[in-house]
């Protein structure tokens, strides 16, 4: 009987042209492919179980992080070297014969059976798309995860969303000094001042409200949906000193119903609210606005086809997200009364944070199984992996969006360029 990967490798033949883009390594020993391509490791038939039962994105991805298959060495170098090889050399698009020859093929080599038992961590959720209930559970179902897990994924500022590398090619500059970064840009965008009154909506660990008290002496209104979170914050508040300038609010947007604010904040936040609710909620950020008051929004972009996170994504990290492209979510802020003043894309920024937090979780492995185990591990790898490569790929983006909530005379209140914001090195 020939070995299973040449089989493995036949089988694969029959939805890629050319050599296969992997070298297969099958549980009996046998391998299979250029010896130069990415290794992929076969354990068992349940990982062509899974793709028979679940083809697709969906079917690869849960027979990774349940160790069926597995990659060697980098993942996301893995993924973007298997990725660039089949764009290069073509999908075949089997007929009738073909996929009856593959069925039978893979029927040999043991994928006939029951449906594999699914990993945990799925996220379940109930009810209609962006009710209050189903966006907590969302919401829940990703921030909740355990507060310690992302305290040790993160810096110690705990922000969650793309750093902003002002130093990049200096070896002394890292997460940290990135991330200080950003929430200092941030607030420089804002133009925020002693005693100015901050709307963070979607606060997550507080690491902007705990910045702009600090370092501003803003006043600060944080919201999440997050009871987690809103715990965390309001401990850390305490702990550094700056309770008396941050309140934290435990609710939806929709619930916000305060006005007059001198600025706004949103950071990564609108992903979650949903294609359908985005005009409600940039008309609730104008609402919570005095004229003049200035609106701050970062945010991941997509295509218009793609708008979603994938079948993996939304089904193990953070579903019922919606993204769109930049210029949409403009049209969207102005239509609600906005002028948008600046446009600025960091997506090469978040590859460099993500590869930070890659970083992070592969050092402290032991450490990251002991809290959420294997399987949740694996899945934060194949996300970070992705996200990473999405993102250095051009396939997702993420800008900073600043805008203002004109006078009734049309003022802006805001400089003519914004130089402002940055150092003498044109960074912050």
């Amino acid at each position: 009987m020939r070995p299973v990967a040449e089989r493995l490798a036949e089988l694969l033949g029959h939805f890629v042209t050319g050599p296969p883009p992997v070298r297969l390594h099958a549980w009996d020993g046998s391998a299979a492919g250029p010896a130069d391509a990415p290794r992929v490791s076969l354990r068992s038939p349940a990982a062509l179980r899974r793709l028979l039962w679940q083809p697709g994105e969906l079917g690869l991805a849960e027979a990774y992080v349940t160790g069926d298959l597995d990659v060697e060495g980098d993942l996301a170098l893995a993924l973007s070297r298997a990725g660039r090889a089949v764009r290069d050399q073509g999908v075949a698009r089997p007929g009738p014969a073909a996929l009856a020859a593959a069925g039978a093929l893979a029927v040999r080599l043991g994928a006939a059976g029951p449906p594999p038992r699914r990993p945990g961590g799925r996220a379940r959720l109930g009810g209609r798309l962006h009710t209050t209930g189903r966006d907590r559970a969302a919401i829940s179902h990703h921030y909740d995860l355990s507060n310690d897990f992302y305290a040790l994924l993160l810096d110690e500022s705990m922000a969650y969303s793309c750093g902003y590398w002002a130093r990049p090619d200096d070896p002394s500059y890292g997460l940290a000094d990135a991330q200080r970064d950003k929430l200092e840009l941030i607030c420089r965008k804002l133009g925020l001042r002693a005693g100015d009154r901050l709307l963070d909506v979607g606060c997550g660990w507080g690491s902007l409200a705990v910045h702009a008290a600090r370092e501003h002496k803003a006043r600060v209104t944080a919201v999440t949906l997050s009871r987690a979170q809103r715990d965390f914050v309001a401990d850390r508040c305490v702990r550094e000193g700056v309770a008396g300038l941050v309140d934290v609010e435990l609710g939806h947007w929709r619930d916000i119903d305060a006005a007059g604010f001198d600025a706004a904040s949103t950071v990564e936040m609108g992903e979650h609210v949903g294609d359908a609710e985005y005009p409600d909620f940039a008309t609730k950020l104008h609402g919570a606005l005095r004229p003049g008051g200035r609106l701050f929004v970062q945010q991941m972009s997509r295509g218009a086809n793609a708008p979603g996170g994938g079948p993996f994504i939304e089904t193990y990290i953070a579903p019922d997200m919606h993204m769109r492209p930049v210029g949409r979510t403009v049209d969207v802020l102005e239509s609600a009364g906005f002028e948008a003043r600046h446009v600025e894309s960091v997506r090469e920024h978040y590859t460099r944070t993500i590869d930070a937090w890659r970083d992070r979780l592969e050092s402290e492995w032991p450490r990251f199984e002991a809290l959420v185990g294997t399987t949740t591990c694996r899945v934060w790898r194949l996300y970070l992996a992705g996200a990473s490569l999405a993102f250095s790929e051009r396939r997702m983006g993420v800008d900073q969006i600043l805008a203002v909530r004109p006078t009734r005379e049309g003022g802006s209140g805001m400089p003519d360029t914004p130089a402002a914001w940055y150092g003498p090195d044109g960074r912050s």
